[in-house]
């Protein structure tokens, strides 16, 4: 309907050019590329810093929704995660124990080590016994059991240990993960303009409850505005992209500014004109829509009607 709108509106536009002695090849009306900033978090808007007509640069911060609520979730996953932290055990004092067993052992199979050397040289010179000799050989191999057992002891409470907390800090990694999402939605509390432009409508205040996608604002860059027009079928072949073009709108009284302009854009589509205002030869026309950019010196608003002379 919207586009039939549009269409009327040239083709009256050319009839009353054509009536004036205007050679005017298309008409139509300026329209800019408009943006609609929407609130990315639900809550209490705080502050919006836009009023209709203002000027905006890209990025800025202009407004906030409240973030209370999403600050104290942060905050206690981040207790959660400390928590966890402190429930970690430490194996030390867990196997300090069996670590001095090992060293009392250590220093005993070395003193038997000692031990069966002087055996092994008195029996050399036939002062000792080979019973002797048997005898320290199998203290020294019952102590080396003993020892195995004892770093198996220490193996088995290290790896208890280590699977213990492995368990309590498998649970911190969702956490950080959860507060990492929450630190992006604090963020994303702010609202920061898109683009640079001119404020068209507001749509809310300060103060107001909104919602996620709720529009706040819609903004658009005015230093260049399209006009979209149509033209025939037996103009569409004269016509190509980034073409140099005369764009005209009313200067007072059967008098016309003039400004240059391009085509950026041809649709690839033909259109037939509204019935409702044609004649039926006329019905069988079809019209085809394109787009003049045109750079913008104040006076060119959206809405306004302009005319195309290629």
């Amino acid at each position: 309907m919207k586009n039939y709108l549009l269409i009327a509106t040239a083709v009256l536009l050319m009839t009353a050019c054509n009536k004036n002695g205007n050679s005017s090849d298309a008409s139509g009306t300026f329209e800019a590329e408009e943006t609609v900033v929407s609130s990315m978090q639900a809550g209490k808007l705080l502050s919006l810093k836009v009023e209709e007509g203002m000027q905006l640069a890209k990025d800025s911060v202009v407004g906030l929704v409240d973030p209370q609520n999403l600050i104290l979730q942060q905050q206690q996953v981040e207790e959660s995660i400390k928590a966890l932290n402190a429930k970690t055990a430490d194996v030390t004092p867990q196997v300090q124990l069996l670590y001095d067993q090992l060293k009392v052992q250590e220093t005993q199979l070395s003193n038997l080590n000692h031990e069966k050397t002087r055996i092994e040289n008195l029996l050399k010179a036939d002062a000792a016994t080979q019973k002797q000799l048997d005898d320290i050989n199998y203290q020294i191999e019952s102590l080396q059991r003993q020892m195995m057992v004892t770093r198996q002891q220490v193996a088995v409470q290290v790896n208890n240990v280590n699977t213990q907390n492995r368990s309590v800090l498998s649970e911190s990694a969702p956490l950080g993960k959860r507060a990492e999402q929450l630190k992006d939605q604090i963020n994303k509390a702010a609202v920061v303009n898109p683009v640079s432009g001119t404020v068209l409508t507001k749509y809310v205040q300060e103060g107001e409850i909104v919602s996620s996608g709720k529009a706040l604002y819609k903004i658009a860059d005015l230093s260049t505005l399209k006009l979209r027009a149509y033209v025939t079928g037996d103009q569409f072949s004269k016509i190509k992209l980034n073409q140099q073009v005369k764009v005209l709108i009313d200067d007072g009284k059967d008098k016309y500014k003039e400004y240059p302009g391009t085509i950026t854009w041809i649709s690839d589509k033909a259109e037939f004109t509204p019935k409702t205002i044609q004649t039926k030869d006329e019905r069988a026309n079809l019209v085809y829509a394109i787009k003049v950019n045109v750079k913008n010196d104040g006076l060119l608003k959206i809405g306004m009607f302009g005319e195309v002379k290629f």
